[in-house]
């Protein structure tokens, strides 16, 4: 009797064992499917959000609009020598002023008739007045006050101007005339009108990169270069404190002395120093 009592005892107890293993494999085999479903969720949940980043970046791609250069960009081939010559850019006294064309129609009736009456003269007398008044566009009258001259670029001079002794270009390793003033900035800042004037040109050359001239009047004139994203067209009129345009990665000329403006002031077709205009802030 004590033994069939055993066998029964033996038997729930291994009936409970198989029972509580039964039980660990079943958590154990959840636990895996809910880690194994996580998992799955996290994959998919990165992979939605790489798409919609690569969706983003491709929008903004599409936006964005290339940066234009400034019209009338004349290229100038590679010359060392730019830099010894004082008169680097053409003064807006020098370019050729074109006439304006008679009409076609004018013209013909001209041709037609001769002789005209009178009465035709004093109708045309009238006439002309009013369309000399739409077509003439006026212009500010210019006047340079050295007196409220202010810096193009807030930086430190890193070249001074001279033209009576050869001073050292670090880039070039050379000693050379400098017809302008080295001023260090950073990329990307804004290049300010030094006063009121028009810009009478806008060109390229590999030495100084973009150079924007801006006549000041009374025979002074205004250099800007290594400059880029110009908003600016021959013709503009600029205000002091307007914005030329804003410093860009140097050329190959200047690489060593790292991103600046080259900023030059000539009268009369020479070259003179721009700190004898500019006010030194204490």
């Amino acid at each position: 009797m004590k033994k069939s009592n055993k066998t029964v005892t033996f038997l729930k107890q291994k009936s409970y064992l198989l029972a509580s293993i039964l039980m660990l494999v079943a958590v154990f085999g959840m636990t895996g499917m809910y880690i194994s479903e996580q998992r799955s969720e996290q994959k998919e949940q990165a992979r939605l959000e790489q798409e919609q980043k690569e969706q983003e970046e491709l929008a903004k791609q599409e936006q964005k609009e290339p940066e234009t250069a400034a019209v009338d960009q004349v290229i100038r081939p590679e010359n060392d020598d730019f830099l010894d010559a004082p008169d680097v850019v053409t003064s807006k006294e020098e370019q050729p002023v074109e006439e304006p064309e008679q009409p076609a129609e004018e013209a013909a009736e001209e041709t037609a008739n001769p002789e005209t009456t009178e009465e035709s003269k004093e109708e045309s007398g009238k006439k002309q007045p009013a369309k000399e008044t739409t077509a003439v566009s006026q212009e500010p009258e210019l006047h340079f006050d050295a007196a409220q001259m202010g810096w193009p670029l807030q930086g430190a001079v890193l070249m001074d101007y001279n033209v009576e002794q050869t001073i050292y270009f670090k880039t070039l390793d050379q000693y050379k005339y400098n017809p302008a003033i080295i001023i260090q900035g950073n990329v990307n800042d804004k290049v300010l009108s030094v006063a009121d004037g028009i810009v009478s040109n806008i060109e390229t050359n590999e030495v100084t990169g973009c150079v924007v001239t801006v006549d000041l009047g009374d025979g002074y004139t205004a250099v800007y270069g290594q400059l880029k994203e110009v908003p600016l067209h021959a013709g503009d009129y600029v205000e002091a404190g307007a914005t030329i345009g804003y410093v860009s990665e140097p050329t190959k000329y200047f690489s060593m002395e790292g991103a600046n403006l080259y900023f030059q002031m000539i009268k009369d077709n020479e070259t003179i120093d721009p700190m004898e205009f500019l006010q030194i802030e204490e």
